[in-house]
């Protein structure tokens, strides 16, 4: 492992844009695993532009992040609720969906769910 390691966003090793240009996700390889940071534009919904491109009825990945910037409403399918915004920790369980709240783009930084998110099945 190296001793430090200094890597950029705006560099990403992969972006994988959302259905309908509602935003995109920049993936950096890490030795620990993937770790992403999401852009979701006002108007996402996991539910209509990630479930496309993941095949499932809910979204199936663990989440352990940080949200920079905007909010976002979680409802997990058991119809439990929460919503992140600037600031906020969050872990969230398999199965739920998500949905921008408001006008300004929710950015969310993630070190367990974006290995595998939003990459066509």
């Amino acid at each position: 492992m190296a001793g430090m390691v200094r890597r950029n966003f705006d560099k990403p090793d992969e972006t994988r844009p959302f259905e309908d240009g509602k935003g995109r996700l920049d993936v950096l390889e890490t030795e620990g695993g993937a770790v992403g940071r999401a852009v979701f534009e006002p108007g996402w919904r996991w539910s209509e532009h990630i479930k496309p491109l993941a095949g499932t009825d809910s979204c199936q990945s663990a989440h352990t992040g940080y949200m920079l910037s905007g909010r976002i409403h979680v409802v997990m399918d058991d119809g439990e609720a929460e919503e992140y915004g600037p600031g906020d920790f969050m872990q969230i369980a398999p199965g739920h969906d998500a949905w921008v709240v408001g006008d300004e783009p929710a950015v969310a930084l993630d070190w367990t769910g974006y290995g595998t998110y939003a990459k066509p099945q």
